[in-house]
């Protein structure tokens, strides 16, 4: 048994009798200041046994292990990986929380306990230190009050056994504490943390919260009328909060910005509770709308990684207009099966399928991922760069270790190896898709080791052979009413800061074979996900009868309801081309030297004729066509001559209803030395600039007698 010291006796009964009936405490300002706060203290009455032994279990396996010459408390052996077993998810976050408490306090723990005598005792063996470490912290955090358990639960012999000995020696633990506070001079053991945590724990603790929208349960406007009758007021940055209020995130256009502050109350709400709204990281839904922005109405998702079960459920609710699936990889475990299955029945979601085998563990011509065209790669990081790790590793499902990688402030070369190996291998087997035309890949690390050194040694590597089209990175495609200007570069990153956590984004997409063409139903899918088309219904197309010896593409997209929906295309199709258009001279001469016979309305279509030095049917492209519902009535001006140059404006032309088909023509380069046609060597994207109407539309150009179309020298399609 440990012996006393008859020193601070009296003091040991005072500091006591202090701490149990503190209620409030007086802090004065560092400076000297006589400005002074209170702070209410929160009482805490405990947790229950089994909280303890995971805490203990989770604290054993990430606790500070010091050299040898330096050992004062052992915590016997830590090699095996512990089992845990959780009751909730609130027991989960709290044995994490308790565990990470304890690591951040250990050499103040492990002072009170030698300091005090407590330890070391022959009847506590060196497996339940940690045990021993975990209960000082949470019965120093109580003030040394004895716990009150409400809910009957099955008691654990060893968590009544260390209680009852650390409470049998509440006042020299008491003492020792206090002993210790004199010594740094701290008004709390918190003033005693490292600055650099402290720091970190200040910024963690104002992140804004980020929430998205379940479309599937409810619209943005009335999600917008909901918080407006709980007396939310809607603001336009986080500069602007106070209190009860929220803007809209600028990059994504269905995720909600609160203030920290107001986190109980938000979880409280009936948004919340109805999983209609759903608090998830940014960087998780910048990877999920950079995914979204790559398909197609009837592509097939893969998501390589089942830990971040939210973002699934955010990639399902964006592709619920389509016939998308989405593929979720390493679900092997009965329990995280069921685990998702219950979240996704909650959130409504109806399109994914869960795949046992490892992500690595499927070949790339596995017959359920022929339809995939977009691959989700979340592969584990050190995440250094997050704010609040206790939340990253319950919704990512990340490895604990990071709760000692943060409080250290670094990470090991070592680990920092295995981590870059292990997603360098799965973003190289991933390339390794033939039919997979795009990969998001996405960490939370500030290391380029894990970020920009992975994606380039594996574009280095070719590993998808000479077959198919090599990879290239792509800007990150986010709605262009992002003002972001880190979109414009080939990798998004968000830097740890006052308002969000690290992200690193890189996109990787085939180049496009010049001979691949996309449908109109495809170019207005990928404009609705870059945010263009919001709140406006887009019709199926139509197939028209197919006109022999004439090549040409007839879909029909109707009823496209709105106002500025000609803006929004023109505004789309531009940010997409903007770093590629240049024109060429010598095409233009060429192309002034022919002139366009006829236009001629046929069936509600404006199609165009052949030009006076006719080209064949098989040397046009297919078409991207485009429709708008004009509401006023004009006369198209036809036969309109074209100077020698192309004017810098063009007349406004009002037309009636109908729909525009404009093919962008590969034109002929003709040879100086005479009449013989020949095709240019390079892939030509046409585009047409409409002119203004005096209420800001987009209206199609006039069509002339001989048009002078531009040519774009564009390295892949707009989308």
């Amino acid at each position: 048994m440990p012996s006393s010291k008859s020193n601070f006796v009296s003091l040991d009964e005072d500091v006591v009798n202090d701490i149990s009936d503190l209620s409030e405490m007086k802090i004065s300002d560092e400076k000297g200041s006589t400005e002074k706060s209170t702070m209410t203290l929160i009482e805490k009455n405990g947790y229950h046994d089994s909280i303890y032994i995971n805490a203990a279990k989770i604290f054993q396996g990430i606790h500070n292990k010091k050299p040898l010459d330096r050992i004062l408390v052992r915590y016997g052996d830590d090699s095996s990986s512990p089992m845990l077993t959780f009751k909730d998810e609130y027991s989960q976050r709290v044995s994490y929380e308790l565990a990470f408490s304890a690591l951040k306090y250990q050499d103040l723990l492990e002072k009170i306990l030698l300091d005090s005598c407590v330890y070391p005792c022959q009847s506590i063996p060196d497996e339940l230190t940690s045990l021993l470490v975990v209960m000082l912290y949470d019965l120093q955090d109580r003030k040394f009050q004895a716990r009150e358990i409400v809910d009957e639960e099955e008691p654990v012999a060893e968590v009544r056994k260390i209680e009852h000995y650390l409470y049998s020696f509440k006042t020299k633990l008491a003492a020792a504490l206090a002993r210790c506070r004199i010594k740094h001079d701290a008004l709390s053991i918190e003033c005693i943390l490292p600055e650099t945590i402290r720091k970190q724990e200040q910024r963690a603790s104002a992140l804004p919260l980020y929430a998205w929208i379940n479309t599937f349960k409810i619209s943005l406007q009335d999600v917008f009328s909901n918080l407006k009758k709980k007396g939310f007021t809607r603001v336009e940055s986080v500069s602007d909060f106070n209190h009860y209020t929220y803007c809209m995130d600028q990059h994504c256009h269905d995720v909600l910005v609160f203030p920290s502050s107001l986190k109980e109350e938000l979880l409280n709400l009936d948004l919340f509770a109805d999983y209609k709204l759903l608090l998830q990281d940014k960087s998780r839904s910048l990877a999920v709308h950079s995914v979204h922005a790559l398909l197609n109405t009837d592509d097939d998702v893969v998501v390589a990684h089942m830990g971040s079960r939210l973002t699934i459920a955010h990639m399902s609710v964006l592709v619920n207009h389509s016939v998308s699936r989405i593929f979720v990889c390493g679900v092997k475990s009965p329990g995280k099966e069921a685990e998702l299955r219950n979240l996704f029945r909650h959130v409504g979601c109806e399109n994914i399928q869960l795949l046992h085998e490892d992500f690595t563990e499927i070949g790339p011509t596995d017959q359920r991922l022929q339809k995939a065209k977009v691959i989700l790669l979340l592969p584990q990081c050190s995440g250094v760069g997050v704010g609040n790790p206790i939340e990253f590793i319950l919704n990512e499902h990340g490895d604990a270790g990071l709760l000692r990688d943060l409080f250290q402030g670094s990470v090991s070369e070592d680990k920092l190896s295995i981590l870059a190996e292990r997603q360098l291998k799965e973003l190289m087997h991933a390339m390794k898709f033939n039919k997979v035309q795009a990969i998001v890949y996405c960490t939370s690390s500030v290391y380029p080791e894990e970020n920009e050194l992975v994606v380039n040694k594996a574009l280095e590597s070719r590993v998808e052979g000479n077959k198919v089209q090599p990879y290239r990175l792509v800007p990150p495609v986010f709605p262009i009413c992002s003002n972001s200007k880190a979109s414009t570069e080939f990798f998004f990153k968000m830097e740890p800061s006052e308002i969000s956590n690290c992200c690193f984004l890189a996109i990787l997409e085939r180049e496009k074979d010049s001979s691949e063409n996309l449908s109109v139903k495809d170019i207005l899918a990928r404009a609705a996900a870059k945010g263009l088309l919001d709140g406006i219904v887009v019709e199926k197309s139509k197939k028209e009868e197919k006109k022999k010896k004439k090549l040409k593409m007839t879909q029909h997209a109707s009823n496209i309801i709105g106002n500025g929906v000609e803006t929004k295309i023109e505004e789309f199709l531009h940010h997409e081309a903007l770093s590629n258009i240049h024109a060429e001279d010598s095409v233009s001469k060429a192309v002034s030297n022919t002139e366009q016979k006829t236009v001629n309305k046929t069936n509600s279509y404006v199609q165009l004729k052949k030009a006076t030095n006719p080209v064949s049917d098989s040397a046009l492209p297919k078409v991207l066509k485009r429709t708008s519902n004009l509401s006023s009535i004009g006369k198209v001006y036809e036969r309109q001559p074209l100077t020698r140059k192309a004017r810098a404006e063009h007349r406004v032309v009002v037309l009636k209803p109908v729909e525009i088909v404009l093919p962008p023509v590969i034109v002929p380069y003709l040879c100086p030395q005479g009449s013989r046609l020949r095709m240019p060597t390079h892939h030509c994207w046409h585009d047409w600039i409409g002119a203004k109407s005096l209420s800001g539309g987009i209206f199609p150009p006039p069509l002339s007698k001989a048009v002078k179309p531009t040519v774009v020298k564009q390295p892949r399609p707009w989308l």
